[in-house]
C-alpha cells in the first residue's frame, strides 16, 4: 500500500505539541474501534513520556451515545462546538468518525459540513467501520482510495461509483485515513503513532498492548469462504484472490491453470488437498456468498444480482441459489440481513471429491451435471 501524504500534513503541528483529535460518535458506533484508538493513543503518551495525543468525543448534540454493544458514552462537544473550534486554538488536527447515520437527514448533512470544512482547515480525517460512509457523503473520497469492511463492500462500490473502495486492513490517502473496524482500527491507530511520533514509540506501544503482530494497511481482511485447513499452498491463495477479482466474468479452468503456471489437473490436485474442494466449486461458492451479500445490503434487482455475480441467467442463479441456502434469493431478501447473512454455504468435508461440472461454452459451473475436467488421482 502506498501512502499518499501531503506536503503540509501535520506541519502546522510542533514535533513536541500534542496532536488534537475529535472523535464523532454516531448512534450505534463500533465499541471496539472507539477503545482502539483510545488505548493506543493513551499507550503512545505513556511510552513518549508526554502527552502526544490529546482527544475529546463529539456526537451530534452533545448528547451521550449508545454504541452498538449498549454501552453509554458521553459527548464532551456537539458538532457546533467542533466547527467553530475549527478557528481557535483548540481546533483538531485531526478528526476520526465512529459509525454512521442511519438515514440521510439533518444529522448526515451538518456531520458532511464539518468534515468538509475539517478539510479546507488542512485537518485530517478518518473513520471506521461504517463511518467509512460518512465520510464518501462529505465528498471527501471521490477519486481517492479507501478500505471498507468486506461484508459492506458490495453496497459501497454500488453507492459511491466515484470511490475506490477495497477490502484491505486500512488505507491512508492525502491524509484521509479509513479502516475496516474491528480489530484492524489497532493497526490503523499504530501506523498513525509511527508517523506522529516515530517507530520506536509505536513499536513500544504494540508492545504494551501485548500485540503479537501489527498488521500493514494493504494485508487483506479475509478470504471469503476459507476455514482453517491449515497452512494454504501460495499458488491457492494467488488464484483465489484472482477469483475474487473476477466475480462477474468467471474465469475457465485454463485461465486459472495458465495463471498459475500449472496444468489443470495440478490446480485441482491443490484446491482438493487444500481446501478439500476443486476450483470450480469454490469459485461457486465465492460468487454465491457475494450475491447474498448484494442481496442482504442493496436494493439492486435479482437479474442484475446474478449478472454482477458471473451467473449466465436469474433462473440459473436462482436455481443455485436455491441449492446452497434452502430458499429463494427474493425470499431471502425479505428476511432479516442479520439473519440471512448468518446462513452458511454447505461445503463438503475434507477429502469430499464430489464432482463438479464446468460449461466452457458459458465460462459457468451449472449446479448438477456431469464431470467434464479430468481430476486426479
Amino acid at each position: 500500500m502506498v501512502h499518499h501524504w501531503p506536503q503540509d500534513a501535520w506541519a502546522s503541528v510542533p514535533a513536541s505539541d500534542p496532536i488534537t483529535v475529535a472523535l464523532y460518535l454516531a448512534p450505534g458506533f463500533e465499541l471496539l474501534a472507539l477503545s482502539s484508538a483510545l488505548d493506543v493513543f493513551r499507550l503512545a503518551n505513556r511510552v513518549a513520556g508526554r502527552e502526544a495525543f490529546r482527544w475529546r468525543t463529539v456526537s451530534h448534540l452533545g448528547g451521550a451515545v449508545r454504541a452498538s454493544c449498549g454501552i453509554v458514552v458521553a459527548a464532551d462537544a456537539d458538532v457546533a462546538q467542533e466547527r467553530r473550534y475549527l478557528m481557535q486554538p483548540e481546533r483538531p488536527v485531526l478528526a476520526l468518525v465512529f459509525g454512521d447515520e442511519d438515514v440521510e437527514g439533518r444529522e448526515t448533512k451538518v456531520l458532511s459540513a464539518w468534515l468538509r470544512e475539517c478539510r479546507q482547515c488542512r485537518a485530517g480525517t478518518g473513520a471506521f467501520g461504517s463511518g467509512v460512509a460518512a465520510l464518501a457523503k462529505a465528498g471527501l473520497l471521490n477519486d481517492r482510495k479507501c478500505a471498507v469492511h468486506w461484508e459492506a463492500l458490495p453496497e459501497f462500490k454500488e453507492r459511491f461509483m466515484r470511490v475506490e473502495a477495497t477490502a484491505i486492513i486500512y488505507e491512508v490517502d492525502n491524509n484521509i485515513w479509513s479502516c475496516a473496524g474491528g480489530t484492524a482500527a489497532f493497526d490503523m491507530m499504530v501506523e498513525l503513532v509511527k508517523h506522529h511520533c516515530g517507530e520506536s514509540v509505536a513499536v513500544g506501544v504494540a508492545e504494551l498492548a501485548v500485540a503479537g503482530r501489527v498488521r500493514t494497511g494493504g494485508e487483506r481482511q479475509r478470504l471469503p469462504l476459507l476455514r482453517r485447513h491449515g497452512r494454504l499452498n501460495p499458488t491457492v491463495v494467488k488464484l483465489i484472490e484472482l477469483m475474487q477479482r473476477n466475480l462477474a466474468a468467471p474465469l475457465t479452468m485454463t485461465d486459472l491453470a495458465a495463471a498459475a503456471g500449472l496444468s489443470r489437473r495440478q490446480v485441482e490436485r491443490l484446491f482438493r488437498n487444500d481446501i478439500g474442494r476443486s476450483p470450480c466449486r469454490y469459485f461457486r461458492e465465492l460468487r454465491l456468498e457475494h450475491a447474498k451479500l448484494l442481496l442482504a445490503h442493496s436494493a439492486m434487482p435479482v437479474l442484475e444480482i446474478a449478472v454482477s455475480c458471473g451467473f449466465v441467467s436469474a433462473s440459473h442463479f436462482s436455481r443455485c441459489f436455491r441449492e446452497a441456502h434452502q430458499l429463494a434469493p427474493h425470499e431471502a431478501r425479505n428476511l432479516p440481513p442479520e439473519r440471512f447473512l448468518g446462513m452458511s454455504t454447505p461445503r463438503p468435508a475434507i477429502g469430499n471429491t464430489s464432482p463438479d461440472t464446468f460449461c466452457s461454452k458459458t465460462a459457468e459451473w451449472p449446479c448438477t451435471g456431469k464431470v467434464n475436467i479430468r481430476l486426479p488421482g
